[in-house]
């Protein structure tokens, strides 16, 4: 049965989703393409042996969610936005279809539906348009939403205080490889992601949600995993198997509706035209 039942119908008023490999399939090849593309910064701007990179980028992914944030933790210093502009700037975009079933979904269901990636937001924007999504979402949280310009002192006091590393912390790049080597050792990055359940809480809070009544949709079971401990109902998209955490299995978010029907009972049809309007994905990011 339904995992919501014990909610006893409750109201969702929040709907979250993830971006990439859950709005349109990893067999787009855009998955595979920002790997290498994220290889060939290492390789080119980082300096990282050849034969290391591969290696390297999956541990990272795996460690901290994404190979950025493990840059990050293990000292090297570069400009987040020429990574990505790097890193995203070359995709393969063409690839990406719009999708008018998916629109006519998300049009069609009453809750608010934000965007919850570790993306950036050029990458947000680019992702929506191909896939003909804008205006289907009232907003996005992004990697520049949970990671904010260091400004003020108060600034830097409140990370440290979340346990997060403050920018001058981190080790050294000359210590880099040594600590990449040890499996006793796992340095904090200064980057706030996903898997994190502390990047969920903070979303939760940016987006003034209610956890029980906000529904979750990720296709890394990792993230589905933090979205539980966080009190997210969630949703594994991409898989028709259960995960740990998961109250759902999508094997295409194309099935929603067949999957989850209570995000529709009770509306009649209502049809919320504020979500309908055109905005800039650029211009509602929440922050």
């Amino acid at each position: 049965m339904d995992a919501v039942e014990g909610s006893n119908r409750a109201k969702y008023e929040c709907l979250l989703f993830d971006m990439d490999d859950t709005l349109y399939p990893m067999s787009s090849g855009l998955n595979l393409a920002c790997r290498k593309n994220i290889e060939d910064y290492m390789l080119q701007h980082l300096n990282i042996e050849e034969s290391e990179v591969p290696r390297m980028c999956l541990e990272l992914y795996r460690e901290y969610g994404t190979t950025m944030a493990g840059l990050k933790a293990l000292g090297y210093e570069f400009d987040d936005d020429e990574f990505h502009a790097y890193v995203h700037g070359r995709l393969p975009y063409e690839s990406l279809k719009p999708d008018p079933v998916l629109r006519n979904l998300l049009l069609s269901m009453p809750q608010r539906k934000i965007i919850f990636t570790n993306a950036d937001r050029e990458h947000v924007a680019q992702v929506l348009n191909r896939l003909g999504l804008e205006g289907c979402f009232e907003g996005v949280i992004c990697f520049e939403t949970l990671n904010p310009p260091p400004e003020p002192t108060e600034y830097n006091e409140e990370l440290e205080g979340n346990g997060v590393c403050k920018e001058g912390e981190s080790e050294s790049e000359d210590n880099a490889a040594d600590m990449a080597e040890s499996n006793s050792f796992r340095p904090r990055s200064p980057i706030l992601c996903k898997p994190s359940v502390e990047a969920i809480e903070a979303a939760i809070r940016i987006a003034n949600d209610d956890p029980k009544k906000t529904i979750f949709f990720d296709d890394s079971a990792r993230n589905i995993t933090s979205g539980k401990a966080a009190g997210l109902h969630t949703v594994i998209v991409g898989s028709s198997v259960l995960v740990p955490g998961a109250d759902h299995a999508l094997g295409s978010i194309h099935n929603i509706k067949e999957a989850l029907p209570e995000i529709w009972e009770g509306e009649e049809g209502e049809q919320l035209e504020q979500v309908i309007q055109t905005t800039a994905v650029e211009t509602i990011v929440l922050a």
